[in-house]
């Protein structure tokens, strides 16, 4: 009797442990399932925040606050299930309060976002995956812990990957949370600002469209197509480019003292 119950408590810790070890990432695999077949990504497009841009607007008008904790929830849950139009969800942010507050919303949501889907990930498959890596792998994962906080912020200036890729690599290399939040929050800062400030303006861009197009605004189908250049110019992506590899001059003077030594 004695051995059937210390079977079962083992059991029981067995289960347990794998629940609280890949509980959180499956339950975003469903939720990203379930999300995907409903098509509630297909509202995050300029298209849908044009359409319903005087409904939203009047939402905000009446419940400020709200809507911006409504924002941010579905922020969160967006960046959290990787779902595609971000970037429209953050010119939303900037259209219905306004660039700075619409931003600083979007910052602290994709951090939140992306550190969940991360925590899910590293408590999970990263554990696994990084007790296989050898040779290469581990030396370049062990460079990474050293110096995660600006290998991360060079990730995150620099659009170089997806942002979901960049919020997954991580958890193979057991990054810190500290490090991969403050890289994160720092690192979006810029683009997030750039795009917060379009959707400032949207109505200005719209009236253009419409006053080129007069058919286009009584036409519901008509497509209100965005030309982010004035604002996401070369010049501004080198500035990005610029701070990205400032970001890399800590770890490469390491590596160069370290072999000097």
């Amino acid at each position: 009797m004695e051995h059937a119950n210390t079977a079962e408590a083992t059991a029981q810790t067995g289960f347990a442990s794998l629940a609280k070890k890949w509980g959180p990432l499956v339950a975003i695999l469903l939720l990203m399932g379930i999300g995907f077949s409903q098509g509630w990504h297909q509202y995050l497009s300029l298209d849908s925040l044009v359409k319903n841009r005087e409904l939203l607007r009047g939402y905000v008008e009446q419940n400020y606050l709200l809507m911006v904790g409504g924002f941010a929830l579905v922020y969160i849950v967006t960046v959290a299930l990787s779902f595609p139009g971000a970037s429209f969800l953050t010119i939303g942010g900037g259209f219905l309060f306004g660039w700075a507050v619409g931003g600083a919303a979007t910052v602290l949501s994709a951090t939140l976002g992306a550190s969940l889907i991360f925590l899910a990930a590293r408590s999970s498959f990263g554990e696994a995956l990084r007790s296989k890596a050898g040779g290469f792998v581990d030396r370049f994962a062990e460079g990474f812990r050293e110096d995660a906080f600006n290998y991360l912020l060079f990730l995150r200036l620099v659009p170089v990957f997806p942002f979901w890729l960049v919020n997954l690599a991580p958890a193979l290399f057991n990054v810190r949370l500290r490090s991969y939040f403050t890289a994160t929050l720092i690192g979006i800062l810029p683009g997030t600002f750039a795009f917060a400030f379009i959707g400032s303006g949207l109505d200005s861009i719209i009236e253009a469209q419409h006053a080129a197009n007069p058919a286009c605004a009584t036409d519901p189908n008509c497509k209100i197509t965005l030309d982010t250049s004035a604002i996401i110019t070369p010049e501004l992506l080198g500035a990005f480019a610029a701070l990205g590899i400032v970001s890399l001059i800590p770890p490469a003077l390491k590596a160069w003292k370290k072999r000097k030594a």
